[in-house]
């Protein structure tokens, strides 16, 4: 489930790319909603796992995160989100 959400997270990440681009920035509203289920399994994952096998799962939940708030911010600059 950590590589589950550590595969999530990069293609989050990748998609954030996308809708950092001018006139893609509708994208983020598909973003938010996508990095946060990536999200939510990381959280399962480190419950699940032991506490030193756990690495994928943190690595995963940081980069659905960064998605999370740089879609947020990207959707608040572009007037987006109020």
């Amino acid at each position: 489930m950590g590589l589950i959400s550590l595969l999530w997270g990069i293609v989050a990440l990748l998609w954030m790319m996308l809708a950092l681009i001018p006139l893609v920035g509708w994208a983020n509203w598909l973003l938010i909603p996508f990095a946060a289920v990536g999200a939510i399994l990381a959280a399962i994952a480190l419950a699940v796992t032991r506490p030193g096998h756990n690495a994928r799962a943190k690595t995963g939940l940081i980069l659905n995160g960064i998605a999370i708030v740089v879609g947020a911010i990207r959707l608040a600059l572009g007037g987006g989100l109020l």
